[in-house]
């Protein structure tokens, strides 16, 4: 008997009739012989708008109370899940993840993970029941309140279960077939991946890919736990996320190792804006005031650029990327200390869009960086800021230019699908 941890998204269990097709699904894994496990979002929408909600009754409510309000999605898809199971005639209990020993530090609505405490999920299993936990939230280990992981925060809950139950796979359920080459919603004739390496995936998910939480993937690497990411829609084998190459049994081959492909996909992210300082003195330590002040106020970044000092000024200007919600904050912050760092001015642009190609094979692969600037060149994408690091090539175009970027770029690798186009189930890539 093995143990299985299943994550459904939002979409999955949207509405009752979600909930039933996902009940029968987790009912067929435990009638082959598995003790399960199933990590539940709130249904559909309902996280938007509880923190519409929220929004009308305070403009800034506090993150407390917040995480306390937000939780309640994922309450009543674990109870409303676990009555379905019952229908059918087997014994199934939820749990919050409190309950399910999911620990956290005391960030409110960006928790992570400190450790997780499953006694009593596995005493559930072990008496022969369906355990149903709510993902997305923990509670803290100082504080004992509530706390919520943040956007995607259930698939990390998933994987940090399964973990810590020893599994044998984290199954995430999504509302398409699998990891793909690109966003099929954007690239029609996106391929789907058999399977994929940890650092691809990592790189696909930092990079905007939607399918995975880039916390997710990174927890799983850590604790070594195979992803299979699949649609909850159809019977369909997915995308396997492992350290190494999986087998697959095929009717005409037998037993067929998966190979990772050159280029594992284009990835595409329009939520992040760009900050540039301008007239920072050349001299050391102006970059780390810059970024020692961005981090004192909590802020993630991702791309950095320096441009070359002016030699008749001695002042350049120094770009960073962030996530859009951020932004006001990062502004702020660098306002306030703008004389102990001593630069002239802030400019910020929020209709930016990043591009990334990603995989393994394009460090041995002579020309992969010529070809992707070409495709972009053919479709007259303007490039404003580049990265690179061994297996991603990442640009920052205009807003605008991403969807045509994202397709040249596909098309320009042949990562191009010969078959029908996918199939998006739900609409919301989640």
């Amino acid at each position: 008997m093995g143990l299985v941890v299943q994550k459904y998204g939002g979409s999955s269990v949207a509405d009752a009739e979600g909930i039933k097709r996902v009940a029968k699904r987790i009912v067929e894994a435990k009638q082959n012989g598995n003790q399960v496990v199933a990590v539940v979002s709130a249904m559909g929408d309902t996280t938007d708008e509880l923190i519409d909600l929220a929004e009308q009754v305070s403009p800034m409510p506090a993150g407390r109370e917040l995480d306390m309000l937000l939780t309640a999605g994922e309450r009543i898809s674990m109870a409303l899940l676990a009555m379905a199971i019952k229908k059918l005639g087997h014994e199934a209990q939820s749990f919050t993840g409190s309950q399910a020993g999911v620990i956290t530090d005391s960030v409110h609505n960006k928790a992570r993970i400190i450790d997780v405490t499953p006694g009593r999920i596995k005493t559930s299993v072990d008496e022969g029941n369906i355990a149903i936990v709510a993902g997305f939230q923990g509670v803290s280990q100082d504080t004992k309140d509530i706390t919520t992981l943040g956007r995607g925060g259930s698939d990390t809950t998933a994987v940090a279960l399964a973990a810590a139950l020893d599994a044998d796979v984290c199954e995430i359920y999504t509302d398409v077939d699998g990891v793909f080459t690109a966003d099929p919603r954007v690239v029609k004739k996106a391929r789907k991946i058999d399977w994929i390496s940890f650092e691809d995936m990592l790189e696909l998910a930092a990079s905007g890919s939607k399918v995975l939480l880039h916390r997710c993937v990174e927890y799983a690497r850590r604790y070594n736990i195979p992803i299979h990411v699949r649609s909850s829609f159809s019977g369909l084998q997915g995308t396997w996320v492992s350290s190494e190459p999986i087998v697959q049994k095929t009717q005409a081959q037998g037993e067929k190792q998966v190979e990772q492909a050159l280029i594992s996909g284009v990835a595409h992210d329009t939520s992040e804006a760009k900050v540039t300082v301008v007239g920072v003195p050349d001299k050391p330590g102006e970059a780390a005031s810059i970024f020692r002040t961005i981090a004192d106020a909590e802020i993630n970044i991702d791309m950095v650029v320096q441009n070359v000092s002016a030699a008749s000024t001695g002042l350049t200007d120094i770009s960073f990327t962030l996530p859009k919600t951020e932004g006001r904050k990062a502004i702020d912050a660098l306002e306030k200390n703008k004389a102990g760092i001593g630069f002239d001015s802030l400019r910020y642009d929020d209709q930016i869009g990043k591009i990334s190609l990603v995989g393994a094979g394009m460090k041995t692969n002579p020309g992969v960086t010529a070809d992707f600037f070409t495709a972009l060149s053919d479709a007259g994408v303007n490039i404003e800021l580049i990265s690179t690091s061994e297996i991603r090539i990442s640009v920052v175009t205009r807003a605008d230019d991403v969807p045509e970027a994202v397709r040249a770029v596909h098309s320009a690798f042949g990562l191009d699908s010969d078959s029908d186009e996918a199939v998006v189930y739900g609409g919301t890539g989640r």
